[in-house]
């Protein structure tokens, strides 16, 4: 069975990854209220995940190049349903944060490992669709995992969410091991499979160029991740939502990861990369700024679902652009790079707007997020001018 007979397998392992790595934001207005925390501490919350998850990433992707991807893939998932369970049996605020901290550390190989794997096994042209089709699988667990995490979260609280997703996710991870080991470049080193039909899978720019594409990527996604960590207790504070039905609105942003992904994909193998990713963060800024200003819980729905189609263009749009960029003996670490990146940035911003809400509202904490991508997207197309893919 090759890469490309694998890629359901991909999604579903995706999926299960995501789990409980999808379940703090939904869950921070109930875990708030069991701590008595305020914004700046909720954050915390979030960060203590995102920061060990964006640290996780560099040893991760490092050593998939080169001990090969399966065990580093295999930790990625069994890794995060360890530490979720022990999240489920925390007592006290901070052994909570460290177990939230460990899940991240663990988890941080599944993203530097699994594109590769995908990418190596499908022409260029077709590269952008099938890591569109991988990414469904996030999608889909950041969408139904805040739905399945606060339904038994009525019933058994918050603690019970994180141990009754642990189980599956274990089970699935030792599977997926398994028949990983019936894949032959999911043995070895990282490096491209030389039986692929791609004699251009690998085209040298400018290490500036690259820089840039990543900074972008990265910097808009942290910001974007720092503002929608607050959307739950947005919609209890603002809207007057109860706690576990904003924690399931939240789901309405992951709803777009269903479909959005592979459309992202086709029209970066069409138009090219750098297009469609200046698009979506010209479209970004705006956006946020536009959440204090929604009518309603169906103005704020909108809004909600507009963030989704961002998130999960760029997404593939990114991972896409790094693989045909960056030799095959580095690409997870180059992945490993970005995804940092991305992850660390959110992880540092999410306090600072919880600070920012603290003492200035929502209203100031949307209107600089949404500035500061608007002015890193404009220098960045500056920068990118001229430049398609």
């Amino acid at each position: 069975m090759g890469s490309f007979g694998l890629l359901p397998c991909f999604v579903a392992a995706h999926f299960v990854h995501h789990l409980l790595t999808a379940l703090p934001i939904p869950l921070l207005p109930l875990i708030r209220a069991d701590y008595s925390l305020d914004y700046t501490l909720s954050g915390w919350v979030v960060s203590a995940f995102n920061l060990a998850y964006g640290i996780g990433q560099l040893p991760a992707g490092w050593l998939a190049d080169r001990i090969g991807p399966r065990i580093i893939i295999t930790i990625g998932i069994c890794g995060v349903a360890l530490a979720g369970l022990f999240v489920g049996l925390s007592q006290s605020f901070w052994m909570l944060l460290f177990f939230l901290a460990l899940m991240g550390f663990l988890g941080g190989g599944y993203h530097p490992a699994s594109p590769p794997l995908i990418a190596a096994s499908v022409e260029p042209r077709m590269r952008g669709r099938a890591l569109g089709l991988h990414v469904i699988g996030g999608g889909a667990s950041y969408f139904l995992a805040p739905l399945i995490g606060t339904a038994i979260a009525a019933y058994w609280g918050w603690r019970g969410s994180f141990i009754w997703l642990a189980a599956p996710t274990i089970v699935f991870g030792l599977f997926f091991y398994a028949l990983l080991r019936r894949h032959p470049n999911a043995q070895g080193s990282g490096a491209e499979d030389p039986s692929s039909p791609s004699p251009d899978a690998y085209v040298e720019i400018p290490a500036g160029s690259l820089a840039i594409f990543i900074f972008l990527s990265t910097f808009t996604g942290a910001v974007i991740f720092a503002v929608i960590s607050f959307v739950p207790l947005f919609l209890v504070d603002q809207f007057g939502f109860a706690k576990e039905r904003a924690g399931a609105f939240f789901a309405a942003i992951y709803s777009a990861g269903l479909w959005v992904s592979p459309i992202g994909g086709y029209l970066s193998d069409r138009w090219g990369r750098i297009p469609v990713i200046l698009g979506v963060c010209f479209l970004a800024g705006p956006v946020i700024y536009a959440l204090q200003l929604a009518p309603g819980q169906w103005g704020i729905l909108v809004l909600l679902l507009i963030l989704g189609v961002i998130i999960y263009v760029r997404m593939p749009v990114s991972e896409s652009y790094i693989i045909r960029h960056t030799s095959p003996r580095n690409r997870s670490t180059v992945l490993g790079l970005y995804y940092f990146g991305s992850m660390e940035g959110g992880g540092v911003l999410t306090p600072i707007a919880g600070y920012l809400i603290d003492h200035y509202g929502f209203g100031a904490s949307f209107t600089a997020a949404g500035a500061l991508i608007l002015a890193a997207t404009l220098i960045c197309a500056f920068l990118l001018r001229g430049s398609r893919d």
